[in-house]
């Protein structure tokens, strides 16, 4: 018996759904609603101490961390391995998968909520429930200073220190895909593995956020290729799109046109 805790916006959840979704895996949900603060619940630190999702109950076993879990799933279930087996195609896998870990998921946080979710959450809170969200999150989470980060980007959006940088290594990360699949459909080996699962949700935030201008219009076109071949396969929709609900989908493509300008100018997209 699998069940997931996991939440829409969450890219690692997604992920996770993903890999589950293409091994043809069944499992139950528990939704944990991040935007509300239902990761920091004793409960669910309980399992979870650094109050991020996804988590997965194997059982009795509980395995936090989407990689990890991605890893875990293949190690179980082999016949559907995501995995090449192939020594070399293997360590460029585990390559895009480890980038994704230190650079890009921390990234991805920073501009989410820099595009997007500050918006949200000062709409939607007083000044007490806003600081009390804040001071909620443990210091060491997303990133080993998560908690102040997340306290500068909600307060000063793109001016909070290093989120400038931050998109752009994102844009970085797409340039290496763009050259990665200079002569291939997939990242790595010409198939579709856990390294094209792991870029997915990320690649996905950024169009959900309006920012597909940092691919489109002929400016990466092996990425927006890509992308369409990922948003063709069969699991997408019920992956990635089921669990993010309508409100969150809006605020996000809302949202982040308004900072489309802002990322198009530190980009110098024009």
């Amino acid at each position: 018996m699998f069940t997931l805790y996991h939440h829409g916006s969450s890219v690692c959840a997604a992920k996770v759904r993903f890999a589950m979704a293409e091994k043809g895996l069944e499992w139950d949900g528990v939704y944990i609603d991040i935007l509300k603060g239902d990761q920091f619940t004793p409960e669910y630190r309980k399992i979870n101490p650094k109050s991020v999702v996804p988590t997965l109950v194997h059982d009795d076993l509980v395995i936090p961390e989407s990689t990890v879990i991605c890893e875990y799933l293949d190690h179980i279930e082999p016949d559907t391995s995501l995995h090449p087996t192939d020594p070399w195609e293997h360590a460029q896998v585990r390559y895009w998968t480890k980038s994704v870990d230190e650079e890009l998921h921390p990234a991805c946080g920073a501009i989410t909520f820099a595009c997007s979710h500050r918006h949200t959450i000062i709409g939607n809170m007083s000044k007490e429930e806003l600081e009390e969200f804040l001071s909620s999150t443990p210091d060491q989470s997303v990133t080993v200073d998560w908690r102040a980060m997340k306290m500068m980007i909600v307060r000063q959006g793109f001016d909070a220190p290093g989120v400038k940088d931050k998109i752009k290594l994102n844009d970085t990360y797409l340039h290496k895909m763009e050259a990665a699949l200079q002569d291939s459909d997939w990242l790595v080996g010409n198939r579709f593995t856990i390294a094209d699962i792991a870029l997915t949700p990320y690649v996905k935030r950024l169009a959900m956020m309006s920012l597909n201008g940092m691919w489109e219009n002929g400016r990466l076109p092996n990425v927006d290729q890509w992308f369409g071949r990922i948003m063709g396969r069969p699991t997408f929709e019920s992956a990635l799109l089921k669990w993010v609900p309508e409100e969150l989908t809006n605020q996000l493509r809302d949202n982040g046109a308004k900072s489309w300008p802002e990322v198009a100018e530190i980009l110098e997209i024009g």
